[in-house]
């Protein structure tokens, strides 16, 4: 029972680290790149969806830089 438990957990510890058996992302380069980039968009834009849900998107009075509100 000892053994059957190590060799399932050693299993385990492989499996995890030689990553999916299903690839996220696509074998043709141009094609990986493209959903590669898409990703990262998707990424950087739950950044500011996550800012204008908590309201921090606003300008705050209290910055040290001046904000020209007026058309230059």
């Amino acid at each position: 029972m000892r053994r059957l438990l190590f060799s399932a957990l050693l299993g385990l510890a492989l499996s995890s680290g030689t990553g999916c058996l299903l690839p996220i992302y696509s074998a043709d380069p141009a094609h990986r790149t493209q959903q590669l980039i898409f990703t990262s968009e998707d990424l950087r834009n739950l950044l500011l969806e996550w800012e204008r849900f908590w309201f921090l998107d606003m300008p705050d009075h209290m910055t040290l830089q001046r904000i020209h509100g007026g058309v230059l």
